[in-house]
């Protein structure tokens, strides 16, 4: 594989995960595609997108009062800030993946 076709994967996987998440669009925005090729080119690997996307999306659907759906993928960015610099343990990330899915039945979200 070259190195637009490890792009090309990056991306689809970001957006992939980004849009099954609960309370996110059913498609990815233009802007969402630039930002997932932002991240590329800065070098973020896969595993801190989606623990960020995990646990961002945790901390929304275990919230007491809901909040409005998640418009774009920059909603995350802080949370990806976060994570670049205080990784999460395997065993936390999986927690928050069936935490995540969980609160999705309880809360009814997509």
């Amino acid at each position: 594989m070259n190195t637009r076709d490890d792009a090309r994967g990056y991306i689809r996987a970001v957006l992939d995960l980004y849009i099954a998440l609960p309370e996110t669009p059913s498609h990815a925005r233009r802007s969402d595609r630039a930002l997932a090729a932002n991240l590329h080119a800065q070098q973020i690997c896969f595993p801190v997108i989606r623990a960020a996307l995990l646990l961002a999306t945790a901390r929304r659907l275990a919230r007491p009062t809901p909040l409005p759906p998640v418009r774009s993928l920059h909603y995350f960015l802080p949370v990806i800030e976060e994570l670049r610099s205080q990784a999460l343990s395997s065993s936390y990330i999986e927690y928050l993946d069936s935490k995540v899915r969980q609160l999705r039945h309880r809360t009814g979200a997509h």
